[in-house]
């Protein structure tokens, strides 16, 4: 089984992405470790890639497909995969697609973990870090004793630019016009499975399943 997760910064795509592979035998690959993999074992499509990483340009998708098609091919992706931060617009979502029919095979579901931008600017602009031992915070998720100071070292939290609130709206506005005809793609094709991703972990996994179970189902 071939399923991609689809969310919003924020919306905690990673962290059910992990979950969900463990609980349906799957690997998790996500676009970043994808990378990093391919670095380290020093591919040809690593290499190539990171002509492109270390001018701080985007690698093209024919590269970036390539390496998705080379680590699929891996013996601990027998049982299917969960494609964690890729595609990421409806060009590189068609090039995978032809990619996969072009092995006789096709991504299954398309999961997308929704969650009201009002939920994600909470989320991302109430995040918070220690400048001395990076431990993070959130003022209403995971709070400090004593506002401003790390629980552990007593070091001063300060705010990342990504996630002061301007920047987190303009981070999700960005993400929403490339994401908006990738859902639409794989709705058309019947094979978007839309979950709530508000509540706990353990709730929005339990929902994750049910709905690829139902969607199989059908």
């Amino acid at each position: 089984m071939y399923l991609v997760f689809l969310g919003a910064p924020g919306a905690g795509k990673g962290t059910q992405a992990a979950l969900v592979s463990r609980e349906l035998g799957l690997e998790h690959i996500s676009s970043g470790d994808l990378f990093r993999d391919a670095l380290n074992r020093g591919t040809e499509l690593g290499l190539k890639a990171q002509k492109y990483m270390t001018r701080g340009e985007l690698v093209p998708d024919e590269i970036t497909i390539g390496m998705v098609l080379e680590r699929l091919a891996a013996p601990d992706c027998r049982n299917g995969v969960i494609l964690d931060g890729f595609p990421r617009n409806l060009g590189q979502a068609k090039a995978l697609d032809e990619a996969f029919i072009a092995r006789g095979e096709a991504i299954d579901k398309a999961v997308y973990i929704k969650v009201s931008e009002e939920e994600l600017i909470s989320r991302l602009g109430g995040r918070w870090v220690c400048r001395k031992c990076q431990a993070p915070y959130h003022l209403t998720g995971s709070p400090p004793r004593v506002a401003g100071v790390c629980d552990k070292c007593g070091g001063e939290l300060y705010q990342r630019p990504d996630d002061m609130p301007e920047t987190v709206k303009n981070r999700l506005r960005v993400y929403f016009e490339q994401t908006a005809p990738l859902i639409a793609h794989y709705a058309g094709m019947g094979k978007l499975v839309e979950v709530a991703g508000e509540g706990t972990p353990a709730e929005i996994t339990r929902r994750i399943v049910s709905a690829i179970d139902k969607s199989r189902k059908r």
